[in-house]
């Protein structure tokens, strides 16, 4: 197992170095002078953070997706209401959802001491956050790429426009990640960071009490959690090995055994390219784990703000 893990951070990491075409002005080696000590210290505080809580690491990645799907990876995200804007973290796909906020403000106060300044965005914070969170629970490890301003402002609007829902058919979610630049691949990888992490009842209520393409049993085992009404709050695991970063995930689609309607929209085994692209990195964790990274580093390209726009934060929850 040690060796696989050696092959595949060696494979990973060459791929994203050399072949992923990124923003021209975001590089892997942007704070390397001015701070050496901040990607370390981000680490320190993500290894920690997913050793008291293992599924805080499927949360920091996903606050990592949800704030580059709205106008760019910006660190809007982070930001709470103030009397200019109302912000996303209320947005419907949000709200009572995304969490992983006081780890953020961890990470801050760390990387800002380590370099004895505020130097480290929010928002490469947390592209640098879900890469360890990732890679911590078993997953690939890949150069992410930096050098991103954080937004002075948030929408609430924006956010309920651009971040896909649990409901959505494969269409739809082909065409909101195509808004964003990303494509068939990115669609189905990306999706895999269900691999680890819960899911809420009220995500996936209507597809394990509606939908007929989902195995019965595994039906009926989520029901025993998850009533018609009421236990919204209640939480299912989103595959088998939900603190390990792996290919399980694909392996439920194959199933049927996919908690999230949007999941199963993925692998409806009738000859489709997506379907092709499930059976294949169900049967391949070295391909998986190349294209996964090539898609998040591609992902974290999506509109940075760079140079002398935005700012660099001195606390990610409002602007200077």
């Amino acid at each position: 197992m040690a060796g696989l893990r050696s092959l595949l951070v060696c494979i990973v990491v060459v791929a994203a170095t050399i072949v992923i075409p990124t923003s021209a002005q975001l590089s892997a080696s942007f704070y390397n002078s001015v701070c050496p000590q901040a990607l370390p210290a981000i680490r320190r505080v993500v290894k920690q953070a997913i050793f008291r809580e293992p599924r805080i690491g499927a949360s920091l990645l996903r606050l990592h997706f949800h704030d580059c799907f709205v106008n760019g990876c910006d660190g809007s995200i982070l930001l709470d209401d103030t009397s200019s804007f109302t912000g996303e973290k209320t947005a419907l796909p949000n709200a009572n959802s995304v969490r992983g906020f006081d780890v953020i403000d961890d990470i801050k106060n760390a990387v800002d001491k380590a370099c004895k300044g505020s130097e480290v965005s929010c928002a490469d914070i947390l592209a640098v956050a879900a890469r360890d969170s990732v890679f911590l629970l078993a997953g690939p490890l890949y150069q992410v790429q930096l050098g991103r301003r954080d937004a002075r402002t948030a929408s609430l609007n924006d956010a309920n426009r651009n971040l896909p829902p649990p409901v959505f058919s494969f269409s739809q979610l082909l065409s909101t990640f195509q808004a964003h630049g990303l494509d068939l691949t990115d669609l189905v990888v990306l999706s895999a960071a269900h691999t680890i992490g819960l899911a809420r009842c009220g995500t996936f209520r209507a597809r394990i009490y509606n939908d007929t393409n989902i195995d019965p049993n595994f039906a009926a085992s989520a029901r025993q959690n998850c009533p018609s009404s009421g236990g919204d709050d209640n939480t299912e695991p989103l595959d088998a090995t939900t603190r390990r970063f792996d290919t399980v995930y694909f392996k439920s689609l194959l199933q049927q055994k996919g908690l999230l309607h949007s999941d199963q929209e993925l692998y409806k085994n009738n000859g489709t390219d997506s379907d092709k692209l499930v059976l294949k990195y169900s049967r391949n964790p070295v391909a998986f784990a190349r294209d996964f990274s090539a898609s998040m580093i591609k992902m974290g390209s999506i509109k940075p703000l760079t140079g002398n726009d935005g700012e660099v934060r001195l606390n990610c929850r409002k602007i200077n």
